[in-house]
């Protein structure tokens, strides 16, 4: 019931949008090919007793007439069974297309991205069960839903075939006689139910190992590409051997798990091979003592072990399918997850009031850690009549998390907060965040890039000693790995610049250039944009000389508020 239930909710969102009716359409389309591939499946069965029949009675004047019948009902199977899958692959795009848009909405959503980790709910791999989980789920849903459609439409059809051609068995019991009517379809129906069950007594375990497979390739997997990230650090450490062996026990996991797999899968495979194997000669069995009664003709045997083949084909079709089935359900498990700590993340909020007004404003601001210790009591601060600030404090006070807190991304906390539409102040990090791309995209970011501002860009550049770099904008590489941290964090300053906020929040801006350098970053700025109000978190005294107040950080929420 768990894994119906994540069904329903995984599947609800597609099949209630504004998509739903092409979705509906292309569905109906393929459910309508698979009838007409039933309906033909029951003219070949009916086939077969005619061909045959003709064979043993030597008709040589009807045999190309069967062979051009077959030829034409086979040419209109395989056409309908290419569109089929051809229409059924156009629905997988759609509706993946559909839910992977919304889940990336919902993972950047209110940042759930970033709150996932502060509530302690940091999904392994979010990436994977967007990129592959989601693919699989609907690849999945339809493959085992179309299949479980054409099976019990060719269960209706062919039980009908099969009670007709099974005729009355009578058994004799001491002085009694039992006559079953439909002999073979209650052979069939016990022997597939008594199947099914046998398998998923046997493969059940499937689901959890298939669970833990796809959580251990993505940690293996994740740690690599930590080492492509970090590479330059590793290589300072000399971390190879520390790494090799991180891979190595992640390694490990994925291959024992795998194992387990493998051994599963072994008594599942022998199960039901041998199920199928001997479904084979069943039939036969049953029509064995009418045939050599001469009751009967070989085109009746014929289309007797067809039918019953399809007939069993139906009704284990859960037999045949439970790897597959195993491995969907350990997929809605997954997105089930992420859809449950999503909403816990969007649902974390601050207990801050946050006001829009023109200038920076604390008014009684309370910020605390998750387990309830406080980093900031009563903090009440106004800057309408300050150009310029800076935190400081011992490491482990609060001072990046008071940050956090007005940009609004720090959950664990309460007051009012007063701050400037959010077109008029830009946040830079320590470490400046450079995407994909060329370096014009990552100057610009977060704006749009505008190749019509590139003489404005390039004195810009200039200005911020990255004279270098003017003739490389359309370069496409990762910027992040090619620039040095201190390059790096004077292109931040170039966005401040570019973006021309109300209010700029640097926190350790500059904590990879020399002092010096320092000096002219923050002249420039104050240069080039006089209006700017700046707020910092720094550690060097050399920054006192480029603010006027300084708020200073203490153990146990303390603080106090000085001019410089």
């Amino acid at each position: 019931m768990y894994y119906l239930r994540g069904f329903k909710i995984l599947a609800k969102g597609y099949w209630t949008s504004e998509k739903k009716w092409q979705g509906i359409g292309i569905l109906s389309v393929v459910i309508v090919l698979n009838l007409l591939s039933v309906f033909l499946t029951v003219l070949i069965n009916d086939w077969y007793k005619e061909f045959w029949d003709v064979l043993q009675s030597y008709q040589f004047d009807q045999f190309w007439y069967l062979v051009g019948k077959f030829s034409l009902i086979a040419l209109i199977y395989i056409s309908i069974g290419v569109y089929s899958v051809y229409l059924q692959q156009m629905l997988q795009i759609k509706w993946r297309e559909w839910m992977t848009d919304r889940y990336l909405v919902q993972w950047l959503k209110n940042r759930a991205y970033y709150r996932l980790k502060l509530a302690g709910n940091d999904m392994d791999n979010p990436d994977q069960r967007i990129s592959e989980d989601i693919n699989q789920f609907v690849a999945l849903t339809l493959s085992l839903s179309i299949g479980m459609l054409r099976q019990l439409i060719s269960l209706v059809a062919f039980v009908v075939i099969l009670w007709n051609l099974s005729g009355i068995l009578t058994v004799p019991i001491g002085s009694y006689e039992f006559t079953i009517y439909g002999y073979m379809v209650w052979v069939s129906l016990i022997y597939s139910i008594a199947g099914t069950y046998l398998t998923h007594k046997v493969g059940r375990l499937l689901i959890n190992l298939n669970f833990e497979q796809q959580k251990y390739e993505a940690d293996f997997r994740f740690s690599m590409m930590r080492v492509r990230e970090n590479a330059e650090s590793i290589a300072f450490y000399r971390g190879e051997k520390p790494e090799f062996m991180g891979f190595g026990q992640r390694f490990k996991s994925v291959i024992k798990n795998f194992r387990d797999i493998m051994t599963r899968t072994k008594i599942l495979n022998a199960f039901t091979v041998g199920y199928g194997q001997l479904a084979i000669i069943i039939p036969i069995f049953m029509a064995a003592p009418r045939w050599f009664a001469m009751e009967v003709q070989v085109g009746w045997i014929m289309q007797l072990l067809n039918a019953f083949g399809k007939v069993q084909e139906a009704m284990s079709y859960l037999v045949d399918s439970y790897a597959n089935i195993a491995q969907w359900c350990s997929v809605i498990r997954r997105l089930e997850g992420f859809d449950r700590h999503i909403g816990e993340a969007v649902a974390l909020k601050s207990e801050v009031d946050f006001v829009c007004a023109d200038d920076v404003k604390l008014d009684d601001v309370d910020v605390y850690l998750p387990n309830g210790d406080i980093l900031v009591k009563s903090c009440s601060l106004d800057m309408q009549d300050k150009h310029s600030l800076l935190i400081m404090g011992q490491s482990g006070v609060g001072k990046s998390t008071m940050l956090r807190t007005l940009a609004g991304i720090w959950p664990y906390a309460k007051g009012q907060i007063t701050l400037p539409s959010e077109n008029k102040f830009l946040f830079l990090p320590q470490k400046p965040y450079l995407p994909l791309g060329s370096l014009r995209r990552a100057i610009y970011y977060p704006l749009v890039e505008d190749k019509a501002q590139d003489d404005k860009l390039k004195e810009i550049l200039i200005m911020c000693q990255l004279g270098k770099l003017v003739n490389k904008l359309d370069e496409v590489d990762d910027w992040s790995r090619i620039l040095s941290l201190g390059e790096q964090q004077r292109l931040a300053f170039a966005r401040v610049l570019l973006y021309k906020p109300q209010y700029v929040f640097l926190d350790e801006a500059t904590s990879a250039t020399d002092e010096a350098l320092e000096q002219y970053l923050y002249s420039m700025l104050i240069k080039e944009l006089p209006k700017l109000k700046i707020i910092s978190i720094g550690h060097r005294a050399s920054l006192m000389e480029n603010h006027e107040y300084k708020l200073t950080l203490y153990s146990e929420g303390k603080w106090s508020l000085e001019k410089l």
